[in-house]
């Protein structure tokens, strides 16, 4: 079962790794040092799994031309998050009170990296990979947007909402990401820019996780229903619709490269094979 074979490993990565980050939030050198190696750590596990499970190089991960699709992703996360804050404070939901703490945008960095890249493997790399292969791209798009959003309530300060405002704007869109790009990289990038710019440059809760300490001091106010409340601006209905509208830009990429998998009708394989 491929599935189990490439899950276990990268989620252990994940799950240790994301305890020994959140131990040393006090240290934001040491969660920093601990979130990078968690990062790096994951990538060739990863790649491991799958050359074991499918006899094939992971060129998903393939060390070329990385650096630059990271960097074209992370820019793509801060540019959007950044409209989706730029929105909220135009309707007066967001405003800056001055400088925040740069040592815990230091300790973010880390933080986001780690989240960033084995949350991408395990729903991209592997969950939306695999599901692709049986159901075809929409559907898993779908299925494995929903399971990135429900994934989230198990977060503070989370509820329905939340979720289902996370499997839309971010599920279905990294998704999209990987399926126009066929890399992990750009999909990391784009995770990584969005959550960092949120909580590591304008102090903004990312998913209610309590973890906003960036480099502005952003205070949010006003109807939850505009500017995602507690949860933070990802249950702000200005996060649902450019996430939306950058999952269609993906996707007409990936139509136009011919990366979409048509729909697997009468597929009798499961996803556990």
């Amino acid at each position: 079962m491929r599935l189990l074979k490439q899950l276990v490993p990268v989620a252990v990565v994940a799950f240790a790794g994301g305890a020994a980050v959140g131990a040393a939030r006090g240290n934001p050198l040491l969660t920093l040092l601990l979130g990078v190696a968690t990062a790096v750590l994951a990538v060739p596990v990863y790649g491991r799994a799958v050359r074991w499970s499918e006899r094939r190089d992971p060129v998903e991960v393939a060390t070329a031309g990385a650096t630059r699709a990271v960097a074209r992703g992370t820019l793509i996360g801060v540019a959007l998050f950044a409209a989706v804050i730029f929105n909220i404070a135009l309707v007066g939901g967001y405003r800056i009170d001055g400088l925040g703490s740069p040592a815990g945008a230091v300790g973010l960095l880390g933080f986001m990296a780690a989240a960033a890249v084995t949350e991408e493997l395990l729903f991209r790399g592997i969950l939306f990979r695999i599901a692709e292969d049986r159901l075809g791209t929409w559907p898993a798009l779908t299925l494995t947007g929903l399971l990135f959003g429900l994934s989230h309530l198990f977060n503070p300060h989370a509820d329905l909402w939340g979720a289902l405002a996370i499997a839309i704007e971010a599920g279905g869109m990294l998704a999209a990401a990987y399926a126009a790009t066929r890399t992990l990289w750009l999909p990391i990038g784009v995770h990584f820019g969005w959550n960092f710019a949120a909580a590591g440059v304008f102090g903004a809760e990312v998913s209610g996780n309590g973890v906003a300490q960036g480099l502005l001091n952003g205070v949010t106010s006003g109807p939850a229903l505009l500017t995602g409340g507690e949860f933070g601006p990802e249950a702000s209905p200005y996060a649902v619709v450019l996430g939306l509208l950058l999952t269609v830009v993906f996707m007409w990429l990936a139509r136009r490269r011919g990366n979409v998998v048509p729909l697997r009708r009468g597929a009798t394989a499961t996803l556990a094979q």
